[in-house]
């Protein structure tokens, strides 16, 4: 009996696969979805900026004798107007403000000091400038700018400029997916949130580039056979890798979710809900585009090219004649069966006529040949002597 195959092995060799390519719009469907939702929460609901990036005043203190509400109540009697007030899991309560003036800064340090029953001297300040923030935001913008270039060209020289859009299309799929829900969620968007966002989109080109080089080597030399098209093959390539991307991402979600679930929802680790918010998101929207999204527009690209479309047409002739000679079988079989059903006795009987008449031919060739080889004969040829009619009564 013989050893069951894992899934990912029929996927490999194409004993199973699911047409991924081929449902392209579907998957659209769902990107498109996901999308707008994320767009709605772009510009409906906005971004929630740290201080790092629009400048502010941040205060924390020690939570002992204080809790979250009385702390928001007494900056706001300080002078403070919307303060942004967190648990940092740490016995520390963070307060975020606007741009506040030395005096304005000095009373709610006191009035802080006064709630928590503390002293000035226990609580941490961090003044930033808008300037300062404006600044930062502009390095951020640089360094994902150079990013995308360099993988842009990169993937031109090792693949072709074809994957590198595909590439840089999954690669925007993923960074708006992962703004968008960080804004419908509201979380702010600190120094943290950058740094996750820049390694997500590392982790989503590395998923990419594995399906690309995939794709590259089962259509090395498409163009001269007529059994698959460039998205067939490709969609075998897909189905190849898709076990290993999945593997890979659930290894990295699991940790990411664990910082984000355990560590910040449980256990109120606020500064880690950033960083871990922005890489569970990026984890799960990269692999997801690596093997929907980016594949597929590539398929959609190449098969715009004339040397692919006459290949499609190739492959589409092959099977209908291949279908249309197989039809024609089935239908002479079925005539020459009993009832309409395919014969054995049939099909035994149409092997022995052709091997009989191959015989035939066979050996009427030798023949043929014996002929033209036999050497003619000289001289009178010896016939037997007529007997007399008495001799033969005699005898």
């Amino acid at each position: 009996m013989s050893k069951p195959t894992s899934l990912a092995s029929r996927l490999y060799r194409g004993d199973v696969s699911y047409d991924i390519v081929g449902s392209r719009k579907r998957w659209y469907t769902v990107s498109g979805i996901i999308l707008l939702l994320a767009l709605v929460g772009l510009f409906g609901r906005g971004l929630n900026f740290g201080i790092e990036f629009q400048g502010g005043a941040e205060f924390q203190v020690p939570s002992a004798n204080c809790s979250v509400e009385s702390v928001r109540t007494a900056a706001q009697n300080a002078g403070a107007s919307a303060p942004i007030v967190t648990s940092l899991g740490d016995s520390r309560i963070r307060v975020q403000t606007e741009e506040l003036t030395p005096e304005q800064s000095k009373a709610v340090v006191d009035s802080l000091a006064t709630t928590c029953q503390t002293t000035a001297g226990e609580i941490k300040i961090q003044l930033v400038g808008s300037t300062w923030g404006a600044e930062i935001t502009k390095k951020a913008l640089t360094g994902l700018a150079v990013f995308l270039l360099a993988v842009t060209l990169f993937l031109t020289i090792y693949f072709e400029w074809r994957m590198a859009v595909a590439a840089i299309i999954a690669l925007i799929h993923d960074v708006v997916i992962t703004i968008g829900i960080y804004a419908l969620v509201g979380f702010e968007v600190t120094p943290a949130t950058v740094i996750g966002i820049l390694t997500i989109l590392g982790f989503s080109l590395y998923d990419t580039v594995v399906v690309f080089d995939k794709v590259k080597e089962n259509t090395r030399g498409i163009l001269g056979q007529s059994r698959m098209t460039y998205s067939d093959a490709a969609n075998l390539a897909v189905n190849q890798t898709i076990v290993r991307s999945l593997n890979t991402s659930i290894v990295a979600l699991l940790p990411v979710a664990a910082i984000l679930f355990v560590g910040a929802g449980l256990l109120g680790a606020g500064t880690l809900k950033d960083l871990a918010l922005a890489l569970f998101i990026g984890t799960a929207a990269g692999t997801y585009s690596s093997i929907f999204v980016a594949t597929p527009f590539l398929c959609q690209m190449k098969e715009h090219e004339p040397a692919m479309k006459a290949l499609a047409a190739r492959v589409a002739a092959r099977k209908a004649g291949q279908e249309r000679k197989a039809s024609e079988k089935a239908a002479k079989v079925v005539a020459g069966g009993p009832s309409g059903s395919i014969s054995d006795d049939v099909a035994s009987d149409d092997d022995t006529d052709e091997a009989a008449a191959a015989g035939v031919a066979g050996a009427a060739a030798v023949a043929t040949e014996t002929r033209k080889e036999r050497p003619h004969r000289q001289g009178p040829r010896n016939q037997p002597k007529k007997q007399s009619r008495s001799k033969r009564g005699k005898s």
